[in-house]
């Protein structure tokens, strides 16, 4: 396939970049409709002292996230600052053939324990319905070369 990779990615969902406090949070809700693939790149910088980070994708009913729940298998092995995860990367795959019946959309949650840490999920959708990706990129992206 040619093209550019931004007519056939998009960035659909963020959870962005900061030292994130101990708690959830949830990246955007994707409206799988608009794509057979999504995948979940979750980065983490320096880890705070005993610093846990874990990742799982949930799947719903509505952009709202109504009747999330968890979608098995979609979830990492939890990082640590005990175990030299400072500055490590995850990637996550789902596909639209995964969901349950009558689930459209996905989300990713982070969770950080313990201390406050570095960290950022992006999420990009690929295979389209319509092309180009793009034209279902975040509002936030704020330019593409």
């Amino acid at each position: 396939m040619k093209g550019l990779l931004t007519e056939r990615l998009a960035l659909v969902g963020s959870i962005d970049p900061d030292a994130c406090a101990t708690g959830a949070q949830t990246s955007d809700w994707i409206d799988m409709s608009k794509f057979r693939q999504v995948m979940f790149a979750v980065a983490v910088g320096t880890l705070g002292s005993s610093a846990t980070v874990d990742f799982k994708v949930q799947e719903a009913t509505s952009s709202g996230g109504a009747g999330a729940a968890d979608i098995s298998g979609k979830s990492i092995t939890q990082l640590t600052e005990a175990g030299t995860d400072s500055d490590k990367q995850v990637l996550v795959n789902v596909r639209f053939d995964e969901l349950s019946d009558g689930f459209t959309h996905i989300a990713g949650v982070m969770t950080v324990g313990v201390a406050t840490s570095d960290a950022v999920v992006l999420v990009f959708a690929g295979d389209p319905t319509y092309a180009p990706a793009s034209d279902f990129d975040l509002a936030s992206v704020d330019e593409i070369v």
